[in-house]
């Protein structure tokens, strides 16, 4: 990891740069890829299955009857960890549901909004060298909850062609309605613009690759709405002399064994952290499975010594982090200070892999300084609201006036008339 020490404000766009990716060259891949999943369907998925991950697929969706089997493969350890997390999950989440309320905006004329549930969603399930059967909780439980009425899960088979067997249970758990053995651009492509297999939905939802979030991008510039840009992960932990450095260095190698470009920074303004914690990065490196990996996003990686807890604080605002962890003795402080972050974890003893697994709140969240502007995925993601109202008669005689000077001056007649003729009606009724 990089060590920065008291950088200028001035140079802080630069610091906290993210790993750069070629969009040009990824924008040009998706286009082929997308134009000839309109024009072949499934050939096509299976052609970039094989030409991207070097696996033959023949038949896309998994038969139920695998689905079901893939019950008996995993421990019992494992299938009760999943019914806790989800019982949290969906707790947290149907907490967020909100009673449809009527206001009165002027005597006579009432207005509201109706929550629906968005009719068809895609989930994108990263998988291969890491299948997140995580990720099947996080979306597909908000999508049960909001009344989706089909629910479409994509995520690219394994080494052996197959779909993890945790990712297919927990699929069956939370109730997805149909699941495709296929990944990366071409599986966006097809929940975007459907094959023979494969439905169009209205909504794609789940984070992914470079590939995965160009592909998403692409799509929500074609009419196909996406829940944000969500691409390679990356964490942000600010501490001082209260935290622990043991538990700092776990925080940062959780998220850069997630992949190559993803990227990890720790800002303190105790010196005495800077070394400590390279040490502690270093010693539980090298006991990691998915060491290679971790190594290369530590490239990209970065430690900054400020001079101050509020100096800290705006250089993280600035960053505006998917993950954002504080482990300082003045916690109220950052709280209060905090603007920009996907997510954040308080405290010695809440690890980001609480959030990532099992404690509620949801794991898909916005990356690249987009937590600037986005919120995570939540029970709202997956519905949208329609805006309802009612004017009575002696509404419409309180407002009429107001929408027809207001018209006029837009120089809209027909507007103002569609007030007029109306209350001229009721003023001829009145005279009877």
């Amino acid at each position: 990891m990089q060590v920065i020490k008291y950088p200028n404000k001035k140079d802080w766009k630069t610091i906290l740069s993210r790993p750069l990716i070629d969009n040009d060259d990824l924008e040009e891949v998706v286009n082929q890829v997308f134009k000839e999943i309109k024009l072949e369907g499934d050939k096509a998925l299976q052609k970039y299955t094989w030409q991207f991950d070097k696996i033959k697929i023949d038949k896309l969706e998994v038969a139920q009857k695998e689905i079901d089997e893939a019950e008996e493969l995993l421990s019992l350890e494992l299938k009760n960890a999943l019914s806790v997390a989800a019982n949290n999950i969906k707790k947290f989440h149907a907490s967020q549901y909100q009673e449809t309320e009527i206001i009165e905006t002027t005597k006579g004329v009432e207005c509201w909004r109706k929550a629906t549930p968005i009719e068809r969603v895609g989930l994108y399930i990263p998988g291969g060298s890491a299948p997140l059967f995580s990720t099947v909780l996080m979306l597909g439980i908000p999508a049960k909850l909001a009344g989706c009425k089909e629910i479409v899960l994509c995520t690219p088979p394994g080494k052996d062609g197959k779909i993890d067997p945790a990712i297919l249970y927990a699929s069956k758990l939370v109730g997805v309605d149909k699941v495709f053995c296929v990944g990366g651009i071409q599986a966006v492509g097809a929940m975007a613009f459907g094959t023979e297999s494969i439905p169009n939905v209205y909504k794609i939802f789940g984070p992914g690759n470079q590939f995965v979030t160009a592909a998403k991008q692409r799509v929500s510039k074609l009419g196909v709405a996406i829940d944000m840009p969500a691409g390679p992960s990356e964490v942000l932990v600010l501490a001082d002399k209260s935290a622990n450095v043991e538990f700092i260095a776990s925080d940062l190698l959780s998220q850069a064994e997630h992949g190559v470009d993803s990227q990890v920074i720790f800002v303190t303004w105790e010196e005495l952290l800077v070394e400590e914690v390279q040490l502690a990065v270093e010693r539980q490196l090298s006991k990691l499975s998915r060491k290679d990996i971790a190594e290369q996003a530590l490239q990209n990686s970065k430690i900054i010594l400020v001079s101050s807890l509020d100096e800290a604080l705006e250089l993280s605002n600035e960053y505006g982090p998917e993950h954002l962890i504080i482990s300082v003795k003045d916690e109220d402080k950052c709280v209060n200070s905090i603007s920009n972050a996907g997510s954040v974890f308080l405290g010695n003893y809440t690890p980001e892999s609480a959030g990532d697994y099992a404690s509620g709140t949801n794991h898909t969240l916005p990356t690249n300084g987009f937590a600037k502007s986005f919120s995570g995925v939540s029970l709202e993601s997956f519905m949208k609201s329609i805006s309802f109202q009612k004017i009575s008669e002696k509404g419409l005689l309180e407002l009429g006036p107001v929408i027809e000077v207001m018209a006029k001056a837009e120089q809209l007649d027909a507007h103002c008339n569609a007030v007029s003729v109306r209350l001229q009606k009721m003023r001829e009724e009145a005279k009877r």
